[in-house]
């Protein structure tokens, strides 16, 4: 075991700490393992083991510290694009046949046809009209 050099075992730490992060996913121990190859070019260079420790316990907790709410921010966020019916919501469609709350109507979106209904059910909706998409409900526009 005196056989091999400090950073080498840094490596293998590294290595080790790499296999979690990929069955898991957790990008905490992607950070772990960059702090080990810290404390390998450490040892490389000729550190003292105290030296290796606190620089892949500094370089680690640094990352954790700096990445981590980064990456949540990222991911708690909304993509800017919206796509599918996500991006129907809100557009502007023409009236086909007459809306109103049976389900019935025809509306023309985003050069498509779709049924539709209206939001409220008393209102109706006369061929001609425009109208505002408020939500898609399954393969129906609902409309006001």
């Amino acid at each position: 075991m005196n056989d091999i050099n400090a950073w080498v075992w840094w490596l293998i730490g590294a290595a080790g700490l790499g296999i979690p992060l990929v069955v898991t996913a957790m990008p905490e121990f992607g950070m772990l393992a960059v702090g080990a190859v810290a404390g390998a070019v450490v040892a490389g260079l000729g550190g003292g083991v105290v030296l290796q420790v606190l620089v892949f316990v500094a370089v680690s907790v640094a990352l954790i510290a700096v990445v981590r709410p980064i990456a949540a921010r990222h991911s708690a966020q909304r993509p800017q694009l919206a796509t599918g019916v996500e991006a129907l919501k809100g557009k502007q469609a023409i009236v086909l046949e007459r809306v109103d709350g049976s389900g019935d109507g025809r509306i023309k979106l985003g050069g498509e046809i779709w049924s539709a209904r209206s939001l409220d059910a008393g209102q109706a909706y006369e061929v001609g009209q425009e109208v505002d998409v408020v939500d898609i409900d399954g393969a129906k526009a609902i409309v006001m």
